[in-house]
């Protein structure tokens, strides 16, 4: 469960943005809509607190993550968050597979590469995990990226406009992945896009 209470950021005095107050329960999922520069990307790194809000508060479970030091704050996130970027973020000299692993390692987890096979196998792309990430198509590194959001079955998923990019197919194909693993770990998805195709799919929405 994630929810915002009258959480505000600035970047200066000439501009600053006040969000309104969100809640997404474990397996629901959550469209925030907005275009260019009414602050969607900042409200999504406020979420995963890789900002600091002015005010206001991040509450996952029963943490407030703004009462978080920084070094329990990075804790926090690899245990709990699973962030989709809008681009891809991958080590380029490791395998798919260790990319994967990663995310295990970050959290201070152990690393589990049957979970790392049991994903790809789920999302497509077994016969890719020995390949470098520039090695796969545009289509295999976002499954890639999503199964390694969900590595450490996170508490929530985030992700930052993760059909911009893509054809009514593929972006049908994306939302329905990401909304099966939330479902299947129990954690609350937040997409944050200025896609309006996805209105017709996640039904539970807010306007920024």
């Amino acid at each position: 469960m994630l929810a915002t209470k009258q959480l505000t950021f600035e970047y200066g005095p000439s501009k600053q943005f006040s969000f309104p107050d969100v809640h997404c329960a474990n397996r629901e999922s959550l469209l925030i809509l907005g275009q260019s520069g009414t602050g969607k990307t900042t409200f999504l790194h406020l979420l995963a607190l890789l900002l600091r809000p002015k005010s206001g508060s991040v509450v996952i479970g029963q943490t407030d993550l703004t009462q978080l030091s920084s070094a329990e704050t990075a804790a926090f996130r690899a245990k709990h968050l699973g962030i989709v970027y809008q681009k891809p973020h991958f080590v380029s000299a490791l395998s798919v597979l260790d990319n994967l692993l990663l995310a295990n390692y970050l959290a201070n987890k152990p690393q589990d590469k049957n979970r790392a096979r049991e994903l790809a196998a789920q999302l497509g792309f077994s016969e890719q995990l020995g390949k470098k990430t520039h090695q796969l198509s545009q289509g295999e590194q976002q499954r890639v990226s999503i199964a390694r959001a969900v590595m450490n079955q996170p508490d929530v998923i985030l992700a930052d406009e993760p059909t911009s990019s893509l054809d009514d197919e593929n972006t049908g194909r994306v939302v329905t992945l990401l909304r099966e693993q939330s479902e299947q770990i129990g954690a609350s998805l937040i997409v944050v896009t200025h896609d309006q195709r996805l209105k017709d799919v996640i039904q539970n929405r807010v306007a920024l």
